[in-house]
């Protein structure tokens, strides 16, 4: 394990009043429209959390934000949808950095290049202080992945999670 004096810099400044400077109300309402414009041209769910910084355990471990995603995809039960098609988007302010987190049913859909691209043009705008902007795009972005492999049924759209951020 090696231990990143700069990672953990930035996770001990790291507050969530800075996080929420990023992300304030209005950024979090718009999130929580782009979501629900994007849920209507599809019939996946979308996930959407921000967490400020790990915690000392979690960074002397060197938790990765991948990794972190993949626990919150399960606490937020994103895997909890009819078609299994459910996605995580997730931010860890501290580091600036984007986790995409798909259900098993983008397995053989979607591959691994196309969220890691979509999660670099997110981390892109965040660090030029571009924070709701890049949400917006990344949502897009993966609203488009989602439109093309599960379109809208009529009569048959859910709403099975919630469209507000969470905030961790």
């Amino acid at each position: 394990m090696v231990i990143q004096p700069g990672r953990i810099w930035r996770h001990v400044v790291a507050t969530r009043r800075g996080m929420r400077r990023a992300f304030p109300d209005a950024t979090l309402g718009a999130i929580e429209q782009s979501i629900q414009a994007s849920e209507k041209q599809h019939g996946g769910q979308i996930r959407f959390a921000v967490e400020t910084e790990l915690g000392w355990q979690e960074l002397f471990q060197g938790l990765e934000p991948r990794q972190r995603a993949l626990e919150v995809f399960s606490l937020l039960r994103v895997w909890d949808t009819e078609h299994n098609n459910g996605v995580l988007i997730y931010v860890l302010y501290a580091d600036h950095a984007v986790a995409i987190v798909a259900d098993r049913g983008f397995r053989d859909r979607v591959d691994d290049a196309a969220w890691a691209a979509i999660c670099g043009q997110m981390q892109a705008r965040f660090e030029r202080g571009e924070f709701e902007a890049g949400a917006l795009a990344g949502i897009k972005a993966v609203g488009r992945l989602m439109a093309a492999h599960f379109p809208v049924a009529d009569g048959q759209r859910r709403d099975d999670m919630a469209d507000r951020p969470t905030i961790l």
